[in-house]
């Protein structure tokens, strides 16, 4: 006994230098953290699309701006921040802090490559996209896309090209523009519905929608913060019936809106991890981001669920007939497995192999845009460049990950999975190592 009250003050000694450690590895932590969105906030005074959302304190915004762009001094600070990241993370005794400290750490590298390509220091495509995105997408040859539109030659009614015969069956199914607001809200209530099911999201929760035009998008979530979106509809292009499930699941629920807020809530509320806050468009969290939103889109009206609500629900809201749908879905099934050549265009673009002209006819031929749609399509590659692949390859990695983690014929697995992915600091490199493991 009297031992161990001779040892008691080693002990306590030693257990308040071991928690001294862990503090102080945490607070370093934290201290990069800030400086990583301090850095962020900054590089967005002058790149105008490299904030896609901020909702942190506003101490950390700048005060001050450069007469120019301080390219070298903001690549110093991204080596500097890797290298002591590199420390932290190397010396961390918990997961928590390894998990952050390489979260914000692959940020940095394509913090690192959009600097530069804002300065007119490009990359070839997939060495681009790696850097920004922290993935490469796979190239399929012509063939492969020639094969799915044999798919779809074999299953069009009438005769002649496919692209043509595709358009044909899908101007059937146009949302008139007076019922477009009607046929959104309705079927963004109804994707609210079924994730309300699974998750429970902050009472505060709303978004408000606006249907604007001249954007090179179909639609557009611009987080807010405080769980509040503003979601973006292009009304200058003609809208098919089903893009109202998929660009109300992919802007809404389960997509951007419930990603935003999840970690909004369990990150950076309920954890204080500063870091969050900053969404830098350009970066792994895209992939995350895009991937997700669109796989949102099957988890929330899984197998033939998609179609049947549109055929007893929204068709007869829009005033169209049903006559033809579960073609046109089958078609459109065929179509998101030709959306790979979106990427080789952007490919072809973005290392010089492709001309405009190859490249409209590609995406006429191959993605089976109409001519208006193709149009919006060279805006966005020739803006967003490797962009592209987080819709494509990024919700293949998302299903991959989510078909590695549950059992087949378990959909509450399913959501389970959606969620933690949602509300956690997931890279590319997680997904694939993931469905590399199964």
């Amino acid at each position: 006994m009297k031992n161990t009250l001779r040892m008691l003050p080693l002990l306590l000694l030693f257990a308040c230098h071991n928690g001294q450690t862990k503090d102080s590895g945490q607070e370093q932590l934290d201290r990069l953290a800030e400086r990583y969105v301090r850095l962020g906030l900054n590089i967005g005074q002058y790149d105008p699309d490299f904030v896609d959302a901020y909702y942190g304190p506003d101490s950390l915004k700048p005060t001050s701006k450069q007469a120019s762009f301080p390219k070298d001094s903001f690549l110093a600070e991204v080596d500097a921040l890797k290298k002591a990241l590199q420390g932290v993370g190397t010396g961390a005794n918990n997961d928590t802090v390894r998990t952050r400290a390489n979260w914000i750490t692959q940020q940095l590298t394509a913090f690192g490559r959009r600097i530069r390509i804002f300065s007119g220091e490009y990359k070839p495509f997939d060495e681009e996209s790696k850097e920004l995105f922290g993935a490469v997408a796979p190239v399929y040859p012509e063939a492969h896309y020639r094969s799915l539109l044999g798919e779809l030659d074999s299953l069009l009614p009438g005769k002649g090209p496919v692209a043509a015969r595709f358009q044909e069956l899908a101007h059937h199914f146009i949302i008139p523009k007076d019922k477009l607001d009607t046929v959104f809200r309705t079927a963004i209530a109804e994707a609210r519905k079924r994730t309300l099911q699974h998750y429970d999201l902050p009472g505060s929760e709303s978004f408000t929608m606006e249907y604007v035009s001249g954007k090179p998008w179909m639609g557009y979530n611009w987080y807010k913060g405080n769980y509040q979106s503003l979601i973006q509809i292009s009304a200058d292009l003609q809208i098919f019936i089903e893009k109202a499930i998929d660009l109300g699941c992919h802007e809404g629920y389960p997509g951007h809106h419930v990603y935003n807020m999840l970690l909004e809530k369990h990150l950076y509320h309920d954890k204080g991890r500063v870091e969050i806050s900053l969404y830098p468009l350009f970066s792994p969290q895209s992939l995350i981001a895009e991937g997700s939103a669109n796989y949102g889109i099957e988890i929330a009206f899984p197998g033939e669920e998609k179609t049947t609500y549109v055929k007893e629900v929204l068709l007869p809201l829009a005033g169209l007939d049903t006559t033809g749908i579960t073609t046109y879905f089958e078609a459109l099934e065929i179509k998101g497995r030709l959306n790979y050549a979106r990427n080789e265009v952007a490919r072809g673009m973005v290392n010089g192999s492709m001309s405009d002209s190859a490249a409209v006819q590609w995406l006429l031929d191959y993605t089976l845009l109409n001519h208006e749609s193709v149009t919006k399509g060279l805006q966005f590659i020739r803006k967003n460049r490797s962009y592209v692949i987080n819709y494509n390859y990024g919700q293949d990695l998302i299903r991959n990950y989510i078909n590695a983690k549950t059992a087949a014929g378990q959909p509450e697995k399913r959501w389970d999975a959606f969620g933690y992915l949602l509300s956690n600091q997931i890279t590319p490199d997680d997904l694939i190592r993931a469905a590399a493991n199964k």
